[in-house]
């Protein structure tokens, strides 16, 4: 599949966000909506364009959504500093509302938001703030985190049909803190034996992964 990347700039609490658009086959009016995909720490090497995140947007893509990934605070061309998963929420909230009014038919097609290690405790907040539940209201088709970040940011509630995929030998998040905050919910953890926490040596594990459970969501 050919993917076509655009770059956009909009704006955050601290300035710019620089983002990038992979979009599918047939432009931006055959996709069939768009996902918010969100990248690990910022102070550790953590960008849009980290394997992880490339390999979610990539399967969105594949399934008929244009992928959005936006570098957060001081990441490449975004303006500001770190703040510790708060600042960065508040961004991205603010990354939804100017997407949807800047792209109003991707807006009105399906909606999925994902994430990995940090970016997916932001991506549990950003869905707190704009899921059925909040003032936004809006209807999130799905929500995928890789890797959360459960031992070190705060990871919201998230619903029932939510993928979670930790690697076993995580050593960054400990999969007994993923096991520990997913408990309490009743919520499901697919466990990629053997793997670390970036996933290396199993990114094709976790594309097919990503892609049933789109493939079920979007259906």
């Amino acid at each position: 599949m050919a993917i076509t990347t655009e770059y956009l700039v909009l704006a955050g609490g601290a300035g710019d966000v620089d983002c990038a658009l992979d979009i599918p086959d047939g432009g931006l009016d055959a996709a069939r909506g768009w996902a918010l995909v969100l990248h690990p720490h910022p102070l550790f090497g953590g960008t849009r364009d980290n394997k992880v995140v490339t390999t979610i947007a990539r399967a969105c893509v594949q399934q008929g959504l244009a992928a959005l990934r936006p570098n957060f605070r001081g990441v490449g061309a975004s303006a500001g500093e770190f703040d510790n998963g708060q600042g960065e929420a508040a961004d991205m909230l603010g990354v939804v509302d100017q997407f949807r009014h800047r792209y109003p038919a991707l807006a009105g097609g399906r909606f999925v938001l994902g994430g990995f290690s940090f970016g997916s405790a932001v991506a549990s907040q950003v869905h707190a703030g704009c899921g059925p539940q909040s003032e936004r209201g809006l209807d999130i088709a799905g929500l995928v985190l890789l890797g959360p970040a459960a031992s070190r940011f705060s990871v919201a509630s998230v619903p029932e049909d939510t993928l979670v995929v930790h690697g076993e030998q995580d050593d960054t998040v400990p999969l007994q803190s993923v096991m520990d905050w997913a408990r309490p919910q009743s919520l499901p953890v697919t466990v990629i034996p053997g793997s670390g926490h970036f996933f290396h040596g199993n990114l094709v594990v976790v594309k097919r992964l990503v892609l049933a459970y789109l493939a079920r969501v979007l259906a």
